[in-house]
């Protein structure tokens, strides 16, 4: 399939982009600037797309992330420490981020004659994100079905919707993924911090996984507390 994939510049994404590349044709990268506090990350999209010598577009949708107001993302929030499975998690959801994305995405696919939308929802990200679940996956591809009818044939590709974190982490491995080349951190500072919830997500499925995490901390200790580590 020719498959352009939505890539934040995370570990999650990146990762998807290798096996794309391995696996597929991969056809560019698409990212989003929604105004999020961390948009660092769409550097390291760049870089990815550079790497592998395909496009990368990115499209500024900074004024609508700006009317989703209440996420510790895009507003004065604090984002929340701790791990995923926190209800305090709940502030980073931005509403419909994944539908809003989605449908542009397969919009431009539709223009560009692409075969399919590669998404990196997983299933680590069901407690927290709707937008993230097997549920939507399915609705959406049906809803696109429709929208797209004698226009296009878009096939949403989520490889990772039922697997976790380490899964992710055991895959990019496999396919040659430059894990230190991915930003997750959803405070956006100089290194990652070690206390957000992605941040505690990222460095426990390279823990279950047992692949040597090469990401920089500035506290790298709390993750254990938060997993239940010792």
């Amino acid at each position: 399939m020719d498959t352009i994939v939505i890539c934040s510049g995370g570990l999650d994404s990146v990762s998807l982009v290798h096996k794309v590349a391995a696996e597929q044709n991969l056809r560019g990268l698409l990212s989003f600037d929604y105004g999020q506090r961390h948009v660092k990350e769409v550097a390291y999209a760049a870089a990815c797309a550079e790497r592998l010598g395909v496009p990368h577009k990115v499209v500024d949708i900074a004024n609508v992330g700006a009317a989703l107001s209440g996420s510790a993302l895009t507003d004065d929030v604090d984002v929340p420490d701790g791990h995923y499975a926190e209800d305090t998690m709940k502030l980073t959801i931005v509403p419909n981020r994944n539908a809003i994305m989605l449908t542009i995405a397969f919009g431009m696919a539709a223009a560009e004659k692409a075969d399919a939308v590669a998404a990196a929802v997983h299933g680590g990200d069901h407690f927290i994100y709707p937008d993230c679940r097997p549920d939507f996956i399915n609705a959406f591809q049906a809803m696109q079905d429709h929208a797209l009818e004698g226009v296009a044939e878009i096939k949403l590709y989520t490889p990772f919707v039922e697997i976790s974190k380490a899964d992710i982490v055991t895959e990019g491995a496999r396919h040659g993924t430059p894990f230190a080349e991915t930003w997750s951190c959803y405070k956006g500072g100089e290194v990652h911090c070690g206390r957000c919830g992605t941040c505690v997500e990222r460095r426990e499925a390279f823990h279950l996984a047992g692949v040597a995490d090469p990401t920089e901390y500035a506290d790298t200790e709390f993750w254990k507390s938060a997993v239940g580590v010792a």
